[in-house]
């Protein structure tokens, strides 16, 4: 279930922005800042991403071919 993110108008996270960064990245809520009521930018904690070693299989022979048969118009 989703939670509603917090708002705070242009003027306030202008002033208080560093204050919000740190907010944002200690709560892990999304913050959506708003100029005259509507919506113009969302932040978001910053999510590393899972490391890629590791995680390739290597296949020796991709390319001959094997010893079954197929049909590919099935």
């Amino acid at each position: 279930m989703a939670t509603k993110a917090r708002s705070v108008p242009t003027g306030e996270f202008e002033s208080k922005c560093l204050e919000l960064l740190e907010e944002v990245a200690e709560s892990g809520k999304p913050l959506v800042v708003t100029k005259e009521g509507r919506p113009v930018a969302k932040v978001v904690p910053f999510k590393r991403p899972r490391p890629l070693l590791g995680s390739v299989v290597w296949e020796t022979d991709i390319v001959s071919p094997i010893d079954e048969a197929w049909d590919a118009e099935s």
